[in-house]
């Protein structure tokens, strides 16, 4: 049996819980948008051509901001082929997946999508094979209200509104050698810097984001992020953030505990991000958005150039990087978030890459079903239930031992207090693969009157740690009532079962 004792103190608070850490990606890649959010013809396809059962899932999962077009796919992307009337786009060779972009989808069919999702747009510029004009007009047909040439040409589109776009990504992953019209840190620097200045001009309340490493382990990671910043503090609000993690050969264990890379990569950058503000003795703060992350079995990859390999046939938005999720996935993607929730203070934007069929929560069949992945749940409660104040947790808890990351704890939590609603959430794993865990949580400051909310993900009865939903079985792996907890006054005992992740509300006083 593991045995965890979590404490945790009302006077010790992190921040807010900035809603838009549960943010999402859709990108022109795969099926994303194509069969994906969109298919017209399909049964449950609105007028426009919006998969209404898709809109009700996403509704569910509780996604706040969604990041649009890409990804890769940006940086070789012209926004002017995605506006108009659809009959008169060109249809384009897209480079980064190897696919034929049709062009029936594109910015005012992501703004209505959106609006009737509920999402903030969160759009990103191509300086890949653009660069500051175009970044410019983007902005300028987007945001501004009429009368000029781009504004009018928007409101000949259809929308007499300005889509308000408030969020704009400074490009894509451009330290990577993969990617279409990749630079150095300081030729990306002063691009990012100028790109900006111009988007401000148009309009002077967007907030942008520069491109960060694309992951932990780039060569020229902390060169990258320092140079950047030091050209383009004053001009950025953000530097992103990318990180993607996988099980390697039967290595459970140190799946398990990727959470402990993103907790170093998080204060890496900001550590760099703190050490650009003083050395330039900027008064204002630059925050992080981690705005791509998830699990994503790299099978097979060329790493050295490319690392997405694709098929040598032209064709329209084939299915790529369909990643079935299990059980073990779901209890890392839970511990992923609860990285980013304990540096909600630094990371106020985050994006699980990507929303539909792609690596995705949501999976669909073209002309058929939509389903949730194991994935689905622990993202929908959170982004459900943690909202008000982020709570320290102070843990101590036996360890698991990991080739990559050393020994870690097995037991992994966050949790957040809603003041105004008398609401405590705890998001809690338990990392072993065999041994359930009993957890005391000892608090500070609260009273518990009742538990509101209790349930776990775990291995269901007759499965192991790779069942997984499918279209047949969409409902195999999900969320049950976790039972046995006992609380008095400010004390609390639970039992998480192995491999597992759960949520636990209660009412505090």
């Amino acid at each position: 049996m593991t045995a965890a004792a979590l404490t945790i103190s009302r006077d010790f608070t992190i921040g807010d819980v900035p809603r838009r850490l549960f943010g999402s990606f859709v990108e022109h890649m795969g099926r994303c948008v194509y069969t994906g959010i969109y298919e017209p013809g399909h049964p449950s396809a609105d007028a426009e051509g919006f998969r209404r059962d898709v809109l009700d899932l996403v509704a569910e999962m509780g996604p706040t901001v969604v990041r649009y077009p890409g990804g890769n796919f940006v940086s070789g992307y012209n926004w002017e082929d995605g506006v108009g009337p659809v009959d008169q786009r060109p249809r384009r060779l897209d480079g980064a997946w190897h696919t034929v972009e049709t062009n029936a989808f594109g910015l005012h069919e992501f703004a209505r999508w959106s609006k009737l999702a509920g999402t903030e747009i969160m759009e990103a510029v191509n300086l890949g094979t653009r660069g500051v004009e175009a970044a410019r007009e983007l902005v300028e047909y987007a945001n501004h209200p009429g009368g000029t040439r781009l504004s009018d040409l928007r409101r000949a589109n259809g929308a007499a509104d300005p889509f308000g776009i408030k969020l704009w990504c400074l490009g894509n992953e451009l330290d990577g050698p993969w990617q279409i019209g990749h630079k150095t840190p300081a030729e990306y620097g002063r691009l990012a810097q100028e790109a900006a200045k111009a988007m401000k001009l148009v309009d002077p309340d967007i907030e942008l984001i520069a491109v960060g490493s694309s992951n932990f382990h780039m060569p020229t990671f902390g060169e990258w992020e320092y140079t950047v910043l030091n050209h383009a503090y004053n001009e950025i609000d953000y530097v992103s953030m990318h990180a993607y993690y996988q099980e390697h050969d039967g290595d459970a264990e140190s799946f398990l505990a990727v959470a402990v890379d993103m907790d170093a990569f998080i204060d890496s950058v900001a550590s760099t991000i703190d050490a650009v503000k003083a050395r330039g003795k900027h008064k204002k703060d630059v925050h992080i958005s981690f705005d791509e992350w998830n699990v994503w079995y790299q099978r097979g990859l060329d790493t050295d150039d490319q690392p997405h390999r694709v098929s040598t046939a032209w064709r329209e938005h084939p299915p790529l990087i369909e990643d079935t999720y299990n059980v073990t996935d779901a209890v890392v993607v839970g511990t992923l978030l609860n990285s980013l929730l304990r540096h909600g203070d630094r990371v106020r934007i985050a994006n699980q890459a990507q929303l539909v069929n792609v690596i995705a929560p949501i999976r669909t069949e073209p002309g058929g079903p939509a389903w949730r992945q194991s994935t689905f749940w622990p993202f929908a409660r959170m982004a459900e239930l943690a909202r008000g104040r982020i709570l320290r947790v102070a843990t101590r808890s036996d360890r698991i031992d990991t080739a990559e990351y050393g020994d870690a704890d097995l037991v992994d939590a966050s949790a957040t207090w809603n003041e105004e609603t008398g609401r405590l959430a705890l998001f809690v794993a338990n990392r072993g693969l065999d041994a359930d865990a009993d957890v005391t949580l000892a608090l500070q400051g609260f009273d518990v009157k009742r538990v509101t909310r209790a349930e776990v993900l775990a291995v269901p009865e007759g499965g192991d740690r790779f069942s997984a939903n499918n279209s047949g079985r969409p409902d195999a792996v999900g969320l049950r009532p976790l039972g046995g907890i006992v609380h008095d006054g400010s004390l609390v005992t639970l039992r998480l079962p192995a491999l597992s992740w759960s949520v636990v509300e209660f009412e505090v006083v």
